[in-house]
């Protein structure tokens, strides 16, 4: 039967994010009105009458840069083209951008074929620390009036501008932190509450020692929970620094782009936003 195709209501987003953790990807307690932010009409769905069979995210950030994440076809309904539907439906919907997916390695030969170049490997660490260390000095908790020097800041550090998305992604109930100098922003984190434990991201910052910083900032915010954040597998140090507090390897996927790479590169990423919306 031909599906319906059409954008996802924010209830229909919240069926989606409980897909994914059926899955086991862990999503954020308040991911689906979190994530709407980003782009309202970059939830697609496929409905067989009025049921729900696959899904997809294809988030536009202005008209050079979007995102594919939350691709998934119900178990029962798959081998019946309904995820390929969704598929086509976001890759139209972002066309003539470069677009961005975070492909895990039994993908990835399927990614090629549709065009999508690997850039960076990303490793999930997670771990439990069990709160500051002494580097934690110089954050301050992100406040209503941190919000648009933190926007710039984000914006050396993510492809395109998404400042509807942080506004909302900055807010409780997540914890927000920025390092501030005598120059200003140097670096800024967050951390989310999910299904289990907290996942940090994004955790940007002008160099490691900063990111250090804020990853003890935020592990006392967690209260001592389990913390999880997605690393660019260059970043070898601070790979090595979270080796050392006892961190620990668990899930890998790789970066991809159809269309040129971004210009930025991760020098100031110590920590992907999130595997969904990049």
């Amino acid at each position: 039967m031909k599906p319906t195709v059409r954008t996802l209501s924010l209830q229909e987003l919240a069926v989606l994010v409980d897909w994914a953790a059926a899955e086991g990807w862990n999503p954020g307690l308040e991911d689906a009105a979190m994530f709407q932010a980003a782009d309202p009409e970059g939830f697609i769905g496929a409905f067989v009458g009025n049921e729900m069979v696959a899904a997809i995210s294809a988030v536009a950030y202005g008209s050079e840069f979007g995102f594919i994440g939350l691709y998934i076809c119900r178990p029962d309904m798959r081998g019946k083209g309904y995820a390929k539907a969704v598929w086509n439906a976001g890759i139209t919907r972002l066309a003539g951008r470069t677009i961005g997916l975070d492909g895990v390695a039994e993908q990835q030969a399927n990614y090629r074929r549709k065009g999508f170049s690997p850039t960076y490997e990303t490793i999930r660490y997670s771990g439990r620390k069990a709160g500051p260390s002494g580097r934690a000095d110089g954050l301050r908790t992100v406040k209503t009036e941190l919000v648009p020097d933190i926007i710039a800041y984000d914006a050396h550090c993510f492809p395109a501008p998404r400042r509807a998305f942080l506004q909302r992604w900055l807010r409780p109930p997540h914890h927000g932190l920025a390092a501030i100098s005598s120059r200003g922003i140097n670096g800024y984190g967050v951390a989310r509450r999910c299904r289990s434990g907290f996942k940090i991201g994004p955790l940007f910052a002008d160099d490691m020692e900063i990111a250090l910083r804020l990853l003890d900032g935020l592990a006392g915010a967690c209260e001592g929970g389990d913390l999880s954040v997605d690393v660019p597998a260059t970043k070898l140090d601070f790979i090595a620094a979270l080796d050392a507090a006892g961190f620990a390897p668990t899930f890998t996927t790789t970066r991809m782009y159809k269309g040129p790479a971004p210009k930025l590169g991760p020098q100031r990423l110590f920590g992907v936003t999130t595997l969904e919306l990049g």
